[in-house]
Parts: structure tokens; sequence; C-alpha cells
């Protein structure tokens, strides 16, 4: 893919080396905001005028001067802002040291061959190793640190060939999700000459060793890279040693440009299965390729669900068998099978709906693992193939386990599983015996059993009662001492949030805050049930639930009367825009990162489209109502005092592309919403967050944390002292 050059990181360097405005900044106060051109700019929607005045401000960064000019004016003064924070050196240290520790992904094995990732603590890309047996030297495959000077080049997905001999791999630029793939091959440790542009969204697929199949779009027109709305994904197959002009369609809709479709082929290469989707909506149809007749029948597709009423994930094939997790007559998943070799095949069901949602399942040895959330915890089950249940793993208390990969016939599984107060640690079991070793485990700088994890139940606004996990300082709760409190929440697209490590957060609570994350309607931890209740007409269920949320931390004394920072990204981004218009006396920091700010547009970019199944068709009148009724843009009430607001984008965010914080900072910085400072950071080459190398989460973590600090009082006097990391990501 094209590296495109970025003027404005000079124009910004010149305007933060400016030694006048860091001095004349007072962290109290907000500060002189840059001047921002106001258009005329109105539609009539439906009857309703709708001003847009800020609409120049969806063009791309990297082609309009004037967008980039106005970055580096707010960039300059945002960060000179940040950093007069007086414990922005602290929180940097801080952060610094919590993630300077070895960590491990989970091991995948291939051909007698274990691939792993490492990353000794401060790298800014974790490197990909192989090793010969469990207790094989570690060799060094792939060390993404070289493949760019300043680390914004990253290692996505990869996966090995059924033997082992080869490691496909696809590489992130600049945080895009755009993705190059590109093979090496693992017994010389080189890269072939084959290469694949315009990946995105892609599952990797090996048929065999002699080739992959892969998703891709048609090559976007010059310079809309990053705003072009993705239609018309098909499915190729690359053979190695071939260009990609010569890889071969495998699947395709043309008559239906906006469906998707990904592949995935089964761990004995007789199956191809071809998922394809309309939207964000787990509603998927399924067709299969009998990899067995490839040399008569060519990539012949087979319809095995049509409809796209129902979720279907694969788990895995042996012979003429498959076996799905499906939601049909099962909101919370149930695991079924077909047998394709018999003639006239039918579903048969193997393990059925529980009161507990089942979040992911595969197939190793002769097992079925399953992982299922109970109350947005993890909870992993083994059945045998028929559906009897044999024994359930051994968890360390309430978090989030993840992984327990393998192949049938394997005689054993890896998983990883981590909590708030606990970084993943990496896990073997032996199917056999059901004995569990530890394979990598970090060693840490903090003591986590200081830290309590608890789970609590609040009422939200329609008497629906609502998870959320609670985490803080064993000693201030067990002396019932309120403490500053970031609550963090999403609330869409039937994504759960289950309890994870963070070093930014752990960051905070070892500064002496607590942490809250409130698992809203919306996300999937109950199912398809909760995610309906928090989309299309029903989204103000989750804005009624954060709030309630905030509430809730508030009346039973855990966060301080004026200490309530919330956080969200994304989605979440959205959620702290709106809740932020519809309680503003309620929260007294708020962090909007990479949001959805304009509901009215945002189907016209890239994915955009996408979310018309959580959000509605802003062209439609009885959704555009309700959109219009919570659009962050669109619902800044003047004359209202705010709290302070920092919203944080990145300039190669092609998910939710920038213009939506840049229109919504220049809305809040016109409106007449207190002297509080509502300011916008924007990271240069970088996206919506994955692939962001150390230092740069380092940077963006210390601003964040310094911000939500001077404005919730959180004191880190008290706190233990923290080193200077190597970097400390000062601007």
């Amino acid at each position: 893919m094209r590296r495109l050059a970025r003027p404005l990181a000079g124009a910004i360097a010149l305007m933060l080396a400016h030694p006048l405005l860091a001095a004349e900044t007072d962290p109290m106060t907000a500060p002189a905001y840059p001047e921002t051109r106001r258009d005329g700019v109105v539609d009539t929607l439906f009857g309703e005028r709708i001003a847009d005045p800020y609409r120049w401000l969806e063009d791309d960064v990297r082609n309009d001067p004037e967008v980039a000019d106005w970055v580096a004016r707010e960039n300059a003064v945002t960060h000179a802002y940040l950093d007069s924070l007086p414990d922005r050196a602290w929180f940097a240290a801080k952060i610094g040291e919590l993630m300077d520790y070895e960590r491990f992904s989970i091991p995948v094995k291939a051909g007698g061959r274990y691939f792993y990732e490492r990353n000794a603590g401060l790298q800014n890309q974790s490197q990909l190793f192989v090793r010969k047996g469990l207790k094989g030297k570690p060799q060094l495959l792939l060390d993404p640190a070289k493949w760019s000077a300043d680390g914004t080049s990253a290692l996505d997905a990869w996966k090995p060939s059924p033997g082992g001999h080869y490691l496909l791999y696809s590489v992130q630029d600049d945080g895009s999700d755009w993705r190059r793939l590109e093979v090496l091959d693992v017994r010389k440790g080189e890269r072939l000459a084959d290469t694949v542009e315009w990946a995105k969204f892609t599952s990797l697929a090996w048929v065999g060793e002699e080739g992959f199949l892969y998703s891709r779009f048609p090559e976007p027109a010059e310079g809309q890279d990053f705003q072009a709305l993705n239609y018309n994904q098909a499915v190729y197959f690359h053979r190695l040693g071939t260009s990609q002009a010569e890889d071969e369609l495998v699947f395709a809709t043309p008559d239906h440009p906006e469906r998707s479709h990904s592949a995935e082929v089964t761990h004995d290469g007789r199956w191809a299965v071809i998922t394809s989707a309309v939207g964000t909506d787990a509603r998927y149809e399924i067709h299969v390729i009998d990899l067995a007749k490839r040399a008569r029948e060519g990539w012949f597709a087979r319809p095995l669900i049509t409809g796209f009423d129902n979720a279907w994930n694969l788990i895995e094939g042996v012979g003429g068998v498959l076996w799905f997790t499906t939601n049909e007559d099962a909101p919370r998943f149930r695991v079924v099978a077909i047998n394709l070799d018999t003639p006239s095949p039918r579903w048969y069901e193997i393990v059925h709906q529980t009161g507990e949602t089942i979040n992911a399942a595969s197939l190793v040895g002769d097992r079925l693992v399953i992982s299922y959330l109970k109350d947005a915890a993890s909870r992993a089950l083994i059945f045998d193939l028929k559906g009897g249940r044999a024994e359930e793993i051994r968890l360390n208390g309430l978090g989030t386990a993840s992984g327990f990969t393998g192949k049938p016939g394997d005689p054993e599984t890896f998983y990883s599983f981590a909590s708030f107060n606990r970084p993943a640690g990496i896990y073997r079991m032996d199917l056999a015996t059901m004995a569990t070793q530890a394979f990598a485990l970090p060693k840490l700088t903090f003591d986590p059993d200081a830290y309590l994890v608890e789970q609590r139940f609040y009422t939200s606004k329609d008497g629906t009662k609502v998870p959320m996990f609670v985490v803080r300082k064993r000693s201030a709760a067990e002396a019932g001492q309120a403490v500053p409190t970031m609550l963090y929440g999403y609330g869409g697209f039937d994504i759960s949030l289950t309890p994870g490590f963070s070093a930014v957060r752990m960051a905070w609570l070892e500064a002496g805050g607590a942490f809250a994350l409130a698992n809203i309607r919306g996300g999937g931890e109950y199912g398809k049930e909760w995610h309906d209740a928090g989309r299309l007409a029903n989204k103000q269920n989750v804005f009624d639930d954060f709030i309630a949320a905030g509430e809730y931390l508030k009346r039973e004394g855990i966060t301080t009367g004026h200490g309530l920072a919330i956080e969200g990204r994304s989605n979440g981004g959205l959620l702290m825009g709106a809740v932020t218009n519809q309680r503003p006396d309620l929260f007294d920091a708020v962090h909007a990162a990479v949001g959805v700010m304009d509901m009215l547009r945002f189907d016209r970019w890239t994915a955009g489209r996408y979310w018309v199944d959580d959000y509605g068709h802003p062209d439609r009148e009885e959704d555009f109502r309700v959109l219009l009724s919570y659009s962050p843009y669109h619902n800044i009430h003047s004359g209202v005092q705010y709290p302070a607001i920092l919203v944080t984008t990145a300039d190669t965010d092609d998910r939710v592309v920038p213009g939506h914080s840049f229109k919504y900072a220049a809305a809040l910085q016109a409106a007449d919403i207190g002297g509080k400072p509502h300011l916008i950071r924007i990271e240069t080459a970088a996206g919506h967050g994955s692939g962001k190398p150390t230092d740069k989460q380092i940077a963006e973590g210390a601003d964040v944390l310094a911000f939500m600090a001077q404005w919730t009082g959180l004191d880190v006097r008290q706190a233990k002292p923290a080193s200077s990391p190597a970097d400390s990501g000062s601007h």
C-alpha cells in the first residue's frame, strides 16, 4: 500500500516549539482556542433545518491544507495545556513502569513448531518467534520494529501453514484498517516475493501449503484510501509464487455490493467455509466449498445457510461433519453440527442453550472447549463431541479466559487468563490428564492482591439490573473511602466488555483512583436480547444505563462528589458525547476517544455504512428522528456548564474518520458551556487504536490520566513514587 506524506507533522512540531504556549497555560482555566472557520451550511432533512457549520473539517487532513493547519493549531494549544499539568510526568513514568514486563501471545502449533509473539516490555511492537517443540530454542522470525523508523508499522494477524513451513501475516501501517499480506519461508527465515495489497477486514486461511484465501476490496480512487465507502468485498485465492494479478476469484456477490465475505478452512483441509454479512449484525449466510472436489468443480460454493437471519460461527470440521455455534432458536447460543456426506444432511444439536452466553468454542483433540460469559466474566467448560459434559476449567476468579487453541487430534490446548489486576498469563492444559501448567506468567511491579475486584448490580432508569465491575485499592474499599473514579462504557454492536488488564488503568489505580466498567445494554453480555435492548430505537437505554452507573457510584460513596471521570472509545466515544449532553452536571471529566459524533452523516465514509444495523439509516425519517435526538454534534447545549472534556482521535483513523471528532470539538469550543477546557488531541501516523506503538500509548495515556486527575482531584502525591521509564513519551 502507498505510504502518504504527512506535511502537517512538521507544522505541529514548529508550533509546539513556541515557548510562550506552555508558559502562558494555566491548567485550572481553559486556554484560548484557535479560531475555527464557521460556514453557513444548512441541510433540510424531513422538514428540519440542520446546521452543519464545520462540514469543511470532514475533508481528509492529508489532502486539505486548511484542515491540516487547523489540526496543527489545535494540537499546539492542547499539548501546551497537557504539558503544563503537574501530574503528567508522574503518569508517563508510572505507565512505562507498568508496561515494562515480558509478555507473550498464546502459542499456535503447526507441524511440530510453536509460533508466538513476545514483547520484552517497552518495545514499540512485539516480535514473532518460533520454537521446534515446546522446549526448543526460540528463533526470531519477524521484527516489526525494523519495518518503519517511527514504529508505526505493526504486525497484525498471522497464521502458519498447516505443516508450519510458511507464515502468512498482515502488515498494518499508521493504524489504518488496510492490510498488506506477506509470506515468510519459516525454514529459511526469508520473506517470499508474494505480496497482496488492499486487504481489509480479512481472515487468513491456508489451502494446504499451496496458497491461501483472503478478502479484499477494489483499490480505491487516488486520495480516497481513508474516506471512500467500502463496497464489493470478495474472497480470492493466492497461489504461492505468483503475482496478485493472477489471484483467483473464489466468492463475490456483485449484485449485492454491500455484502462482506470472509473465508476459513477446516484443519483437515476438506472444507472452505465462506461467511457473508450485510452489516455489523450477527446475521450471516454460509457457503461451503468441498476442497476435495476442487480439481473438477473449481471454487464451487454450495449454500448451507441462507437468509441473513441468525449468527453462525464455524467451530471446526472433521471429514463431512461441521460444527457451529448459532443463536437460531437460542439467543444465548448453542452448538450444532451437520454431516454433509450424508444423502440428506440435517442439523442436530450438540450442546443446548443455557442461561449463560456462549462466547467462543473450539474443537481440540476429541473435545469441545466452550467459553461462556457468566455476568460478563469467563467460565470454560469441556464437552465430548456428543455434548456430554466432561469438566470445568478452573479459572482464577473474575476475569477473562481466551484462546483454547488447537485442532482435532491435538493432545494439548493453550489459553490466557487476565483480570483488571492481573496481566494475561498463558497456560497449557494436557487434555488427557486435564492438568494445567503455566506456560508464561508476567513478572509484576505491583501487588495484585492489594486491589479488590468486585462485581455489583445497579438499577437503570427503567428498572433493568445492570452489572458493573468496580476495582480499587483494598484498603480504600475496607475503609469505605470515596476516591476519584474512572467509569468506562461501550454499549453497542453486540460487543461484550470483560475484565482485562491495562497499564494505563493500573496507573490510575496505583495513583489512588478507582476504576469501574459498566456492562450496559447494546453489548453482548447477555446475548441477543441485551444487544437489541440497546440499539436502533432503543439506543437511549444505553445512555440511561451509563448515567445510572454514574449516579450509583456517587450515591454509594465509591467516588467523591466531584471526582467522576468517564471514558469511552469509538461507539463508546459516541456514548461520552451523548451522556455529557444529557447530564453535564453528573460528570467531572470526560475522555471521548475516536467517537462517532455526527449521527446524521456517519454512513458516508469507509466502514460507516455497516453501522446502520446498530444506529439506523439517517435517510429514513423514523431513524433520523432517533439519531437527531442524541447525536453528540447536534445536541450541545449553550448556556449550560459542561465538565472538562478531552477529545482524542488520529489522522489515519479510517474506521471512524477523524472528521467526527474535529467537528464535535469545534462545536464544543464555540459553545457557551463554561470555562473548563474542551480540547482535542490528534495523534499523527496512528489510526483507530490497533497497532499503536508503545511510546505513543504511553504518551496518550499520560495525557489522558493527567487531564482526568486535574479535574477530579486525584492526588498522585499520596501514591507510590514512579520511576522514570526509558521514554516518558513527553511531547
